[in-house]
């Protein structure tokens, strides 16, 4: 059975396939018309599309994709660096579901003095009560949908409704996105020694388990940390989960 025709019988529109089928290719204004849409059609006014912070990469401005909010908001969610822990991100990574949240989301989880005046300024603007949930890419890059206004919680059919239209946003984004990699491939015995390096070994410790000279796996290692750009074997070990090749 052909794979739209399999989603037809599944329930799935298959206006995602005809897009995709088209080989279009999209504008950065464009992507952002569709977020946009997502979020007027939900009854929300402000929207937001971010990667989902990583360790080696966990402010506001690095992970920013798409959103409308005024840059006053921005320069000073940027200032106050509070995005990677925030309310809002801690319960995501508690569930696969949507989550709706009207009690100061983008907040620190932690006591912070910046909270009472980030609060104030996010609800100046209308960024009220705000439902995201996150998702995933088909190269496994994660997501944060928000959509923020007055408007109270969605019903389950319209909270599905929106995940599915994030799905089809991600399914054309993706194909339009090739995922980062390194400038310079990385050789098997480098790659290996990251991983073991990754699980705790030390150098000594790779040497023996791959059967080489302590000297040897420093080597490897190092020429590792050049082709990810890393001063160290923490940030290298990060920047090679960040590009799947661990």
């Amino acid at each position: 059975m052909k794979r739209q025709e399999r989603a037809v019988r599944d329930g799935a529109e298959d206006t995602v396939f005809f897009r995709i089928a088209s080989g279009q290719k999209m504008s950065t204004e464009r992507f952002n018309d569709r977020v946009a849409e997502m979020a007027r059609e939900a009854g929300f006014n402000h929207y937001l599309l971010a990667e989902f912070p990583r360790g080696d990469r966990s402010s506001f401005a690095s992970n920013h994709l798409v959103s409308n909010w005024p840059q006053e908001l921005i320069d000073f969610y940027e200032e106050a660096d509070l995005f990677y822990c925030c309310k809002l991100l801690a319960a995501l990574k508690k569930t696969a579901m949507p989550v709706f949240c009207d009690k100061a989301p983008f907040e620190s989880a932690a006591a912070n003095q910046e909270n009472q005046r980030l609060t104030t300024l996010f609800r100046g603007h209308g960024l009220k009560n705000t439902f995201a949930f996150a998702l995933h890419d088909m190269h496994l890059r994660q997501y944060i949908f928000a959509f923020s206004g007055d408007r109270v919680r969605l019903a389950r059919a319209e909270a599905m409704e929106q995940v599915f239209r994030g799905m089809e946003f991600l399914e054309l984004y993706g194909q339009q996105k090739p995922p980062e990699q390194p400038t310079e491939s990385l050789s098997s015995r480098e790659v290996e020694c990251l991983r073991w390096s990754a699980a705790g070994k030390s150098s000594e410790e790779i040497a023996i388990i791959l059967d080489l000279s302590a000297h040897t796996v420093v080597g490897y290692l190092k020429s590792a940390m050049r082709k990810l750009d890393s001063v160290n074997r923490m940030q290298a070990i990060a920047r090679a989960f960040r590009y799947r090749l661990l």
